[in-house]
Parts: C-alpha cells; structure tokens; sequence
C-alpha cells in the first residue's frame, strides 16, 4: 500500500524538486523512506511512497525491467500474484524482487495490459512508463478500491493516488469546479466524473489508459454483468458463496506484517473476523450513542478467542479532528461514518499494518434498506413480493399510483417495489420519503445556492447514463448497479482509502475481490431479497460461520451521534460560527442556511443531515481554497528535512 503520483510535462525542467515536492503531499501514505523513489527522464516523472506490507526490505520502487526501459510505480496488492510469478519465470522473465509489483512489470511485457489485467486479482492503482514507445500507461482496479486522479492541460498531465499532490505542480491551476456543488449538496458526496477541483477527474474503475504525445486514451477491462445462474439452488448458492468469501479472505491475508480485522456487531465485519480470526480486531465507540457497537463486537471477540480492542469516541474529539480527516479526503463528504472509520484506523495502526474491512458486501448482495427494506411487517413484505411478480408494465403503472397516494403505513416498500427505479433511485440519498427522495432536492439545494453554482443536475439524473446499460437486468440489479458506480465507487471506497492510508494503514476488502463479485452477480434477485429480508443467501452463508442472530443482524452501518451534537450548544456554537463567516455569502444564501441550524438546534425540524452536508463542505472549502497555506502547515506530513527546503522556496 503506497501513494504514486506522476506528470508527463516536457516543459518543467526541474523534474526532480517538483516530484519530490508532489511526493512530500502524500508521505502519509507511504513513510517508509527507504523504500520510495522517482524516476525521471524529458518528458515524465514518476513518485513513489512506500508503505511496506510484502518483501519488506526489497519491494522498493521504482522497478524496473530486465534492460532499463520500462518502469512502474504501483499502490495496491495482487492477491494472486504468486501463481502469476510462476508463469512469467517460465516465459523467461528475471525477477528482482519477490513483491507482487514485479508481476505487473513483466506481465505488461508478456500479456500487454489488457492481458494482465485479465489475470490478476487484487486492488490497485499502476503507472508504468515504457521508454520503447514513449507511453505512460496506467489502470485502477475492478472496483476503484484504490484512488487515482487524473488533470490534463495543455502540454501538462497528472496522475496520481491523492489530489493534494497536484497542488505542488507549478503549472496546475487550482479552481472550484462550480459545477459540483449542487449534487454534492443533494448526495452527501460529489458524484461527478470531475472533482471539486476544475479540470481533475476520477480515473474510472476497471479501465487503463496509454498517454502519448499529449493524448490520452482510455480501455475498459472490466465491468459488473448480470448472467443469472437459474439452475442452481439455493442451498448450491450458498454453499458456493460461503467458498468464494473464505478463499478470497484466505487471499487477503497474505502479508509480511501483522494483519487485523475490524468488527462492528454487523454481519459482514463479522463473517470477514470469523473466517480470519486474527489476533487483533478493532472496534469504536460514542459516548453518547445512538446504539452500542462495541459490547456485541466484544462478544463475539472473546467466543473466538481474539484480542478486542476499543476506543471510545467524545463529541469534543470529533469536531477537533473532523477538519483534518476532510483534509485527508481530498473532496468534502458528508458520510458521518468517516468519523468514526478514522478512529478506528488510528486504533488499528497501533498494533496491526493491514486490516480487513467488510465494504461491498451491502452493494454485491443486496444489503441496503433503499432496495426495498422499507418495513419489518410481514404481511406488507409478503404482499410487496406478490405485486413485485406482476408483468413490467402493469407493476410500473401501480408503482406511479402508489406515489400519489397519501401517507399510510407500508406505503414507501409497496412503492419500491413497483416502481421503475430509474425514475425514481436515489442510493444512499433516500430519506424514506418518495416525495422528497434526497437530502436537499434539487429544488431545494438551488434555493440555498447563489447564482453561479445553481444547475439542472438531480441524483436520479446523473445515474440514467448507468441505468441504460443495465436497462435489460431485473430491477434489483439495476439498483446495485448503480450503488456499486456510485455510492460505493464516489463515498464508500474513497474514504476507506483515504482514512486509512492518512494513518498509513492498509486497509483490505476481501468481498470486493472479482471472483466473488462475479458470483454474486450470478444470483437470482429472489435469493438476494425477499419477504425473509435482505442479504437473504448471504447471510446463510455467514451462518456457517457465525451464530444465527449474527448472520441476522440488521444493517446499522457506522451510527454517529450527529443529531444529538447539533442540539447542544457548544457544538451547534462551532457550526453557527463557520456558517457566519463573511466569506460563506458568496457561496450561499447565509441568512437561509443559518436558519436551518437555529430550527434544528430549537427542534422546529430534524436538520441534522442538511446540516452536516453544508458544514462539511464550507470547513473543506475553507481549508483548501481559504487558508491552504495554513491547511499544508498543519496537517501535511512531510519530512522535517524537506518541509524547511519547501519554505525556503528551494523545493516548489
């Protein structure tokens, strides 16, 4: 796990001081001095920050090929990289090293990149240069696990794992990317190709790409497709899942460091935990609730024999920290689990260098109340179910009448299912209400913005372009489709990264591995979701391993005690005062977004998430485009060797 970072700029001639500055940015990354390092020539520059994990003393990189003239910098791992080794020793390949970075070196060479990408399992982000063709190439992994970002202008590109890097370029321009803040304001995260930073954009997942002569062109790979397996069983499906969760955690385990796990009370850190049992989990904690995680988790620990550890977090500490984490984040997001996630990575790195997660399983399986959760009552789920078997165009019709009806008891599951999702999804930004489906609508999130951010753009709206691909697949698939690009690949995936690599601990995935995704791909809906619950064959699966109320468990995610904090005066004092800043009117409607915070500390309204969203971006906004100078002294982690040449004005 490491931090990459790259320009291909023939006009910048001092090369070196500015890739060491740009690798400086993100040394949070990847500490290990010995093992980081650049390569240079005319035209391209390549950084690498090394956190350790395999072939401790000699993973170093750069690496290079057999002759010198082909490069790579890579952040990631490759699960199977072993067996991959085997093969390309016997096509003839030397090896350096025993890291599994030198796979993808040689395997370039032998299988081009769409053929190694073919072959390899993992998470990743890569830049390799090849000298022979004068080309940068590149690729992110299946499921965007691991970050990169990419800026093109004029005879300038950028590539690299975290933004913040881009800002030591001397001939980036930084700018706002106006655009975004709207359907930021709507979705709790930016969910637009281009970042809060004009002109830089989220390289897409599954895909590489080749730059050359100021061209970039780019390749799909991979992509999630939907070929049910009718013929199997139900018991066949689990059974199969059960052995492709355990072979890929096995995968997961593979290090040269300590390697833990987290573990909340739900059923997905927990079947990941079971299976893995190592010595160390992880587990946090409110002081103040709303619901408590860590006696569960604990419960669990100590029946396997395993080491718990917990922190337990105040309301003092997250508002005294929450600046640094959106700083780290690169992009504001709203998702209050990034609280807790970053307490739980400082926690970890005490005693572990890796740690398994339980991200993806919700996306892959079916997890999510906003599928169509909406009731615990049977007989509406029963019901819903029988309604949901009706012919497309009949249950689309009821699905537009149950809307317009009034409120009653069960009405917003009947609707979820029958009703055409893409008239009406909105992932994680569904407030349980059809009529007002987002956090802000679009509407509302205009009302609030001055002139020059207000746009046309809705949630449902930004996801049309990936509900036509899938237009042919059953409606849940359609659904995990669209969270599995969106909220998972824009929120959930960059905040694991981000939060854990700012405490330069390596965080793993193993149910977002690609053999278990094609699985799930293949699985009936009715498996997935029915009256019996969400998650249905997954959570017989984890059964094997867990006991039934475990497996059971409902979705709780990472409950933060948000609502409580903004009635109290002392953190509700904090978040008027950044809202009152002169500076916050050319971006809002000051009095309106004031008024919101004094009705919801009153308890005129529940606020709370309307709230979060505009504090988080305006302490963003602050710290990168207001007070940057500040932000970079306060929490960038550079050298104290190199921090004095860069304000010297020695290093730019």
């Amino acid at each position: 796990m490491c931090g990459i970072i790259a320009f291909n700029d023939p006009t910048v001639l001092d090369k070196e001081s500015t890739i060491e500055a740009m690798m400086e940015m993100i040394r949070h990354r990847g500490p290990n001095i010995e093992g980081g390092g650049h390569y240079i020539n005319d035209e391209t520059a390549l950084g690498f920050c090394r956190l350790s994990i395999i072939d401790l003393n000699g993973g170093g990189q750069p690496i290079y090929n057999e002759d010198g003239t082909i490069v790579i910098t890579f952040n990631g791992e490759i699960y199977n990289f072993q067996p991959l080794r085997e093969e390309l020793i016997a096509a003839g390949h030397v090896f350096k090293t025993k890291a599994d970075t030198e796979v993808l070196l040689h395997g370039y060479e032998e299988w081009g990149m769409e053929g190694t990408l073919n072959r390899v399992r993992g998470m990743f982000a890569y830049l390799i240069w090849d000298d022979n063709k004068k080309t940068l190439f590149g690729a992110r992994d299946f499921f965007g696990i691991k970050p990169l970002y990419y800026y093109q202008q004029g005879e300038t590109f950028i590539v690299g794992s975290e933004i913040k890097a881009f800002l030591k370029h001397p001939h980036f321009k930084k700018a706002l990317n106006k655009q975004a803040l709207k359907p930021y304001l709507m979705n709790q995260y930016n969910d637009l190709d281009e970042t809060f930073f004009k002109n830089v954009y989220r390289f897409p997942a599954g895909h590489w790409f080749e730059y050359q002569d100021q061209t970039l062109q780019m390749h799909e790979y991979w992509d999630a497709s939907y070929k049910l397996n009718e013929g199997r069983s139900e018991q066949a499906t689990i059974d199969a899942i059960d052995k492709e969760v355990v072979d890929s955690i096995k995968l997961h385990n593979v290090a040269d460091v300590p390697v833990g796990s987290f573990l909340s009370e739900g059923v997905d850190s927990s079947y990941v935990t079971t299976v893995l049992k190592p010595h160390e989990v992880f587990s946090v904690n409110f002081d103040n609730g709303p619901f408590d995680e860590a006696s569960v988790a604990r419960g669990l620990a100590e029946e396997n024999g395993l080491n718990f550890n917990v922190e337990t977090v105040d309301g003092d500490e997250a508002f005294h920290d929450f600046a640094e984490m959106q700083y780290h984040l690169d992009e504001p997001d709203a998702n209050p689990s990034v609280i807790p996630l970053w307490y739980l990575c400082r926690l970890s790195r005490k005693k572990v260098t890796v740690a398994l997660s339980g991200e993806g399983a919700d996306e892959l399986f079916a997890g999510y109340v906003n599928y169509g959760m909406h009731t615990k009552k049977q007989v509406i789920r029963v019901f819903a179910n029988t309604l949901h078997k009706l012919p497309r165009g009949l249950r689309y019709s009821l699905g537009r009448g149950i809307k317009k009806l009034p409120a009653f008891p069960g009405k917003v599951h009947l609707y979820t299912w029958t009703a055409k999702p893409s008239e009406y999804y909105v992932g994680e930004a569904f407030i349980y209400d059809p009529a007002q489906p987002t956090i802000f609508t679009s509407e509302q999130a205009n009302g609030l913005l001055q002139a020059d951010y207000q746009n046309d753009l809705t949630v449902n709206g930004i996801y049309q372009k990936d509900f036509a691909k899938v237009k042919d697949a059953d409606e849940l698939k359609q659904m995990q489709y669209i969270d599995l690009h969106h909220f998972m690949l824009n929120d959930i995936l960059q905040k694991a990264d981000k939060i854990s690599m700012a405490h330069s601990l390596e965080l793993r995935v193993p149910f977002l591995d690609r053999k278990v995704a094609e699985l799930a791909n293949s699985i009936p809906s009715r498996y997935l979701l029915n009256p019996n619950g969400s998650k249905w064959v997954f959570r017989k699966a984890a059964e094997k391993h867990l006991p039934a109320d475990f497996a059971n468990r409902p979705k709780l995610g990472f409950p933060v005690p948000v609502k409580t904090w903004l009635r109290e005066e002392k953190y509700c004092a904090v978040v008027r005062e950044l809202f009152a800043e002169d500076w916050v009117a050319e971006l809002f409607d000051q009095k309106q977004i004031l008024q919101l915070l004094q009705d919801n500390f009153d308890g005129k309204t529940n606020g709370r998430r309307q709230i979060w969203v505009l504090y988080t971006f305006l302490l963003w906004y602050k710290m990168y485009f207001i007070q940057w100078d500040d932000t970079v002294a306060k929490y960038a982690h550079v050298q104290p060797d190199v921090a004095k040449l860069m304000a010297s004005g020695k290093l730019i």
